[in-house]
């Protein structure tokens, strides 16, 4: 017997009640290496029955579990939703360039004034790279710049991960001086970082000559292409080890999901199909061959697997979502399904979002919206995992959103009007904290109070909220972190 709930509890920090099904409920069989069926009560019928091994737990039969109806209580004042996150304060503001002048790099493009990329953070340190590929890193406790993350006078950081196994940074580089034009992994603890011993990293993936890598969190692997070799070739995160190698032949693309990598071949036209294959991540097996129908001549909007489910739009035609164990098709009419230009899978809550725009949705796999959301206008139409952040047990998006009623311009990827941060319920669609340009209360922390670690703030908190570009939250610490176009790190905390 198991529970589908990420942690045994029935209300979370807030005191509010936490939409998890606490069970027990049966396992009826095992699907594939990383999720089980359960027998589910008819109360729950609408709810998909096929769960991830990562949000079970075992449960062991106890009498006292057991409760008499007669000694429960109700109490008016619970809901579902999760209380206020009010942000009162931007506590402190960075300057990736504040030392630029000083700097030894030999490409000057290094020194320009650049967007915030990407931000990272952990163990009190606040990491960000450029779009440039300039990357530093900033202590949270002494609010200061601790070094840059470009060792060598030619390093341009191409991206960052996190890995939370040993507590280390990866790094993916590329240099000038390297006329193969070939990327560098390397890794370096956090503490290494934070005493600014940058020598201690040291080299990944050494005889490998890909051309690109891509970091899956979900099952902390790594995938790597070579297009001279004509092979993809997949790592353990954990320890760096080699797994298993796949041959490139006719395949145009390579999906991860949760414990499975599917394998997308090239459409027969004449046919009118894709030739699709499921290998477990784990070891390379083949778990399933399959193909799915394609319409000749229209072009394949997306196709995604998302646990057992496949995605398929193609343009002008409904979106299909097909069982890959069963074969059952559910389809969904095109004129009620936008053609979202990315895609998340929810895997802890087994649903989908949707991005087109300045809109999102939330919809499950049987062919349903889930969530409409409410005053979440995004400020950019061009969505990627930077500029908005969902919280680890996904039940919060936080986004960055017009104030009012803008009308949106595609050519304008930014605006010069200030947004607000707002932080959304992911199940009801209900915005539940906001940091808004309009919000009277909105202030700069107080500056007098232990001044040899406060940082030099010189933007008002109106104009930390103008062209935002990429989002994180610090869920240990609950701050949020927002970069900007000029390159400024603005710290927001309650």
């Amino acid at each position: 017997m198991v529970s589908p709930s990420r942690r045994i509890k029935r209300f979370d920090l807030r005191n509010k009640l936490n939409p998890q099904f606490v069970g027990p409920f049966e396992i009826l069989e095992r699907v594939g290496p990383v999720a089980c069926r359960l027998a589910l009560p008819p109360s729950l019928v609408q709810v998909h029955n096929v769960f991830h091994m990562s949000i079970l737990r075992k449960y062991i039969p106890d009498s006292s579990h057991v409760i008499s109806p007669t000694t429960i209580q109700l109490q008016e004042d619970l809901s579902y939703d999760k209380a206020l996150m009010r942000i009162l304060a931007r506590e402190e503001e960075f300057d990736v360039y504040e030392n630029s002048d000083s700097w030894f790099f030999t490409l000057q493009f290094l020194k320009r004034r650049s967007r915030i990329m990407e931000i990272l953070a952990a163990k009190g340190i606040i990491f960000v790279l450029t779009v440039r590929g300039l990357g530093a890193a900033f202590c949270r406790t002494k609010n200061k710049c601790i070094c840059l993350l470009n060792v060598e006078e030619d390093e341009v950081i191409e991206s960052l991960f996190y890995k939370k196994d040993d507590e280390s940074l990866v790094t993916l580089s590329l240099h000038a001086s390297d006329n193969s034009n070939s990327w560098k992994c390397r890794t370096i603890p956090i503490e290494s970082i934070r005493k600014n011993q940058l020598r201690a990293r040291y080299q990944l993936f050494e005889t490998e000559s890909g051309d690109t890598i891509e970091f899956d969190v979900v099952n902390n692997k790594a995938l790597i292409y070579s297009a001279r070799n004509h092979l993809y070739d997949l790592f353990d995160m954990k320890d760096y080890s080699f797994k298993y190698s796949i041959n490139e032949g006719n395949i145009t693309e390579i999906k991860i999901s949760p414990g499975i990598l599917l394998l997308k071949h090239q459409r027969n036209n004449w046919a009118g199909y894709v030739p699709l294959e499921m290998l477990s991540v784990e070891d390379g097996t083949l778990l399933k061959s399959f193909k799915t129908q394609s319409y000749r001549n229209k072009q394949v909007s997306f196709m995604e697997l998302f646990g057992e489910k496949l995605l398929v739009k193609q343009e002008n035609e409904n979106l299909q979502i097909v069982d890959v164990r069963t074969s059952e098709l559910i389809e969904v009419v095109d004129t009620e399904f936008f053609n979202p230009s990315a895609l998340i899978f929810l895997y802890r809550k087994n649903l989908f979002m949707c991005f087109q725009g300045t809109k999102l949705e939330v919809w499950s796999f049987h062919g349903e919206l889930f969530t409409s959301f409410e005053d979440n206008t995004l400020q950019h139409g061009i969505v990627n995992s930077n500029n908005i952040y969902i919280t680890d047990d996904q039940e919060i998006i936080i986004s960055y959103c017009k104030v009012g009623e803008e009308s949106y311009n595609e050519e304008e990827e930014f605006a010069d009007t200030p947004g607000s941060i707002n932080m959304s319920s992911i199940f009801t669609g209900k915005c539940v904290a906001k940091i808004s340009p309009l919000d009277p209360t909105l202030q700069i922390a107080d500056r007098n109070a232990d001044k040899t670690n406060r940082s030099t703030v010189r933007s008002t908190p109106q104009r930390a909220l103008k062209n935002i570009t990429a989002i994180y939250y610090d869920e240990e610490r609950n701050e949020i972190y927002t970069g900007n176009t000029e390159g400024f790190i603005h710290v927001w905390s309650n």
